[in-house]
């Protein structure tokens, strides 16, 4: 008799683990998909995460010299301002004057540190287009 209770406990144990395994040979299938689906999604979303740089550069690029926001709208460059400054042959205060702002102002325009409010770019677009003589004429006028 004790050896029919030992094959009987054996034989539990080897249909238990037949009944395991087979469980887990599902599980496991499911785990390994489970696991490339996760692989691909993260692929998926650091390539989408690319796009969204480089579609973020493209629109800043874009957005400030572009075609589309430039069309009647004048552009602000500060070594074009100061150069044009220079070339008239003006300090920052007279310059400031014509433009109808301080010369802290045109100082921090030229040094990058701000840039032209729209109605600053307005007037200063109208004095962009003087010559020489034409700006000291209005310099005297305003005195």
């Amino acid at each position: 008799m004790p050896n029919l209770a030992g094959i009987l406990k054996e034989e539990i144990r080897r249909l238990a683990r037949k009944e395991i395994k087979a469980e887990l040979g599902a599980t496991r299938k499911a785990s390994v998909q489970h696991r490339r689906d996760i692989a691909g999604l993260k692929r998926q979303l650091r390539d989408q995460t690319k796009q969204i740089a480089a579609l973020r550069r493209a629109s800043k690029s874009a957005g400030k010299g572009g075609p589309e926001r430039t069309a009647g709208v004048t552009r602000f460059s500060p070594g074009w301002l100061q150069a044009h400054r220079e070339k008239l042959g003006l300090s920052a205060a007279d310059y400031a004057a014509l433009v109808g702002v301080s010369a802290q102002t045109v100082y921090n325009w030229e040094s990058g540190k701000s840039r032209p409010q729209p109605r600053q770019l307005e007037s200063w677009s109208a004095v962009r287009s003087l010559g020489k003589r034409e700006a000291w004429k209005r310099l005297d006028h305003m005195e």
